[in-house]
């Protein structure tokens, strides 16, 4: 039974994820390699907490002493292969026979990951979504020699912290929500690219239009409502005429180019004289969005 977490990373997605399992109940540990670093991770998980909440988080700037008692280790060090190969290697020596290892990664393969690791029967990815701490969805991967058990473990741990958690048959690049993200993107920048229409009026579509339906239906939900002899004719019209680049779109490479990062740096396809504040304001929306599902979902017949 997973009881003490330990949260390796104490980036922007780590912070989240400690956070989340300490409002749930669990001993929570946060490991950050670089000491300094400890008091603004610190304050930046204290910012997280609502009046309601206190979330008691060890922290911890030597890797031994914040994994030695965790039933559960998360992964969530930079997406460099050496970096978490260098960690992996590490807690060989010293975790626990029967601790869960799993990592947030969005990038490599568990394969890869798991290659040559001593704790490879017990390693699992559990990709969480940035505001880790407010986004339902987990994609959970395991490895064809991954114990069913801890899978199980693993999916019913989410389901504790309010998650939504789908174990994906196959491991693939992206996983599921990351690769319709990217198709939707390239779409987006083809659009752009070709004036199509600007920014705002792209944006304006999704908020005011497929935002709302992929809210409360997936895609295929939205299909079969539609009816799908009239998906049928859609499709065969409009996939020839979709982009099919496999190239970084040009408005992406330019702004990055030029330090254009999008809020961290003030400014991306977007300008922002106050980062802090639209971050807030994305958060507080996802908060009333998840709140209107969540009553929506927990609603009674009607009477």
């Amino acid at each position: 039974m997973i009881k003490s977490i330990a949260v390796l990373g104490a980036g922007t997605m780590g912070i989240g994820i400690a956070h989340l399992f300490a409002t749930h109940g669990f001993a929570v540990s946060l490991y950050e390699p670089n000491a300094a670093l400890l008091p603004s991770a610190r304050e930046k998980l204290l910012s997280l907490e609502r009046a309601d909440e206190h979330c008691a988080v060890l922290f911890f700037s030597e890797l031994e002493k914040a994994v030695t008692d965790a039933d559960l280790i998360v992964e969530a060090v930079p997406e460099q292969l050496t970096i978490k190969r260098d960690v992996y290697g590490r807690l060989a020596r010293i975790i626990k026979e029967q601790t869960i290892v799993v990592s947030n990664t969005s990038t490599f393969a568990l394969e890869t990951l798991a290659e040559g690791q001593p704790f490879a029967d017990r390693m699992v990815i559990t990709h969480f979504f940035n505001p880790a701490h407010l986004i339902p969805l987990v994609e959970i991967v395991g490895l064809p020699t991954t114990s069913p058990a801890d899978m199980e473990e693993i999916v019913e741990l989410m389901r504790v912290c309010g998650k939504a958690p789908i174990v994906l048959n196959k491991d693939v690049p992206g996983f599921i929500a990351n690769r319709l993200q990217a198709a939707l993107m390239r779409e987006a920048c083809y659009l752009l690219e070709n004036g199509v229409a600007d920014v705002e009026q792209i944006d304006t579509a999704v908020k005011e239009g497929l935002g709302l339906r992929w809210a409360f239906n997936g895609p295929f939900e939205i299909a079969d409502l539609g009816g799908l002899d009239i998906w049928s004719k859609v499709t065969g019209h409009l996939f020839p005429k979709l982009s099919v680049s496999t190239d970084e779109p040009e408005s992406i490479l330019t702004r990055t180019a030029e330090d254009h990062l999008g809020i961290k740096s003030g400014q991306g396809y977007y300008s922002y004289e106050d980062p802090v504040g639209t971050a807030e304001e994305l958060h507080s929306n996802l908060q009333k969005l998840i709140s209107l599902k969540t009553n929506k979902n927990t609603e009674g017949p009607p009477q």
